[in-house]
């Protein structure tokens, strides 16, 4: 079978986003807009070349094994093609996508190309069917129902008033053999209100040299809406968030709202997971089985092996363990790491530290640099002091430790296993295993406090 090569589009200025960032980074649901057609390509099994402008707004910024060419001149779809064509094989069959056209599935491009070699054509163009086609250019078709051209209809003078009552219009998505296209494109002029090189203009220079143009209409038209501004940015955004959602659902995730619940791309989920309303899952996060997330819990790039319950919380880059509980209203911060059956309590913050088995952190406390043992119980208000100002410290606790509450622990310090610690106590030195720690100063009542306080009352 002839190799697949995907050219993707994307040296557009992106001027009407009116932002500092290159309109083809512009994040949709995890990933760059541009990286939606990329993955979608490949996925499908084409070599990837993306098109970019020659400012290299894209340089640094694409995934690892896609060739990068520069359009010198921004002239236009056609020339940003021929700005490709020494990465073109002749025996390889094209499949050129607009970058910014980010619902494309792989499914479609594999049903785009059976379509173009069952037909046996030099190109086939993916089509729309549009109630409302304004602003595209309509399908020129012959008596044969085959493609005669694409007539452009951005400028006034462009189309006829009988090419504008067509409306099955150009998604901007083609097949091409390699060898066809080579030579069609050495022909493009820019014979057009706006003098920049078209290629929907291929399609007649094939049929002139006697070649065949196919058309093979979408499924679904939302798969070629593109983003010029940042409001169809929104629009493709509502539908591919809904797409990850319907997928995780018919995975075996309950999302019992989906509304109001944000799932990127990158994250997994297992069977029987529930998320709760008003959660947002971000980046590379990993969710087991069995697990409940939110209401109102934020995971980025976090890691929750199975059964885990996680209400009302916020989790960066940290890895939870099986059956272990966090929060309500626990921040978890990145080098966290929740062995299993371990609690991050209520108004509880971890940073950095290693929570063993079936150890608690159970609420109103800040535990930064530490490792803990497992079966250890930590009160609440219990403080690790890790930074002295200048560099950062560890503190270590052991296993089946009890500090009370209000513990600072003044790192570097370590608690043995089965030690303790007194209420309201500053550690500063070691505890011995099975030790009691008590830092602080001996209480002192003052007699009759309260009528020297009225005397002296003004």
């Amino acid at each position: 079978m002839p190799m697949l090569t995907a050219v993707i589009l994307a040296a557009g200025q992106g001027t009407r986003m009116r932002s500092g960032l290159p309109k083809m980074l512009h994040p949709l649901c995890g990933r760059p807009l541009v990286g939606w057609p990329i993955a979608a390509a490949r996925e499908a099994g084409a070599d990837a070349i993306v098109v970019d402008s020659a400012q290299k707004m894209l340089a640094g910024q694409l995934p690892e094994g896609v060739t990068s060419v520069v359009q010198p001149v921004a002239n236009g779809t056609g020339g940003a093609v021929q700005a490709a064509a020494e990465q073109i094989d002749a025996d390889a069959v094209v499949v050129v996508l607009p970058g910014d056209a980010p619902l494309i599935t792989a499914a479609s491009i594999r049903a785009l190309v059976e379509a173009h070699r069952t037909a046996g054509a030099a190109a086939t163009m993916a089509t729309m069917i549009l109630a409302d086609p304004t602003g595209y250019g309509r399908v020129v078709r012959d008596e044969d129902g085959d493609v005669e051209r694409v007539v452009e209809t951005k400028i006034a003078g462009d189309a006829t008033l009988e090419q504008l009552e067509i409306d099955e219009v150009n998604s901007s998505i083609f097949a091409f053999e390699g060898a066809a296209l080579l030579q069609a494109l050495e022909a493009l002029t820019p014979d057009n209100a706006q003098g920049e090189l078209y290629l929907p203009d291929v399609l007649p220079a094939l049929c002139d040299a006697g070649h065949t143009v196919k058309a093979h209409v979408l499924a679904d038209a939302d798969e070629a809406l593109g983003v010029n501004d940042r409001v169809q940015l929104a629009q493709v955004r509502a539908i591919a968030q809904r797409r990850i959602i319907d997928a995780h659902g018919r995975a075996g995730v309950t999302i019992v709202d989906p509304a109001s619940t944000l799932i990127e791309v990158g994250v997994t989920i297992g069977e029987d997971t529930t998320i709760e309303p008003s959660s947002f899952l971000r980046g590379t996060t990993r969710i087991g089985r069995g697990c409940t997330v939110g209401p109102l819990t934020t995971l980025i790039d976090a890691t929750l092996h199975d059964d885990v319950a996680i209400p009302h919380s916020y989790v960066v880059a940290a890895e939870i363990e099986s059956k272990a509980t966090v929060g309500p209203f626990a921040y978890l911060r990145p080098g966290t790491v929740l062995r299993e059956r371990a609690k991050a309590g209520t108004f509880v913050e971890i940073k950095n530290s290693d929570v063993g088995s079936g150890s608690k952190v159970p609420h109103l406390s800040y535990i930064g640099d530490a490792d803990i043992g497992a079966d250890t119980n930590l009160g609440a208000a219990t403080i690790t002091a890790n930074y002295d100002g200048v560099d950062k410290h560890r503190t270590t606790i052991g296993d089946r430790v009890r500090t009370g509450v209000d513990t600072t622990l003044i790192a570097p310090v370590a608690l043995g296993d089965d030690s303790y610690t007194a209420a309201n106590s500053a550690i500063t030195r070691d505890v011995p295993p099975a030790a009691l720690g008590v830092a602080r100063e001996r209480q002192t009542n003052i007699d009759a406090y309260a009528d020297r306080k009225r005397r002296d009352k003004p």
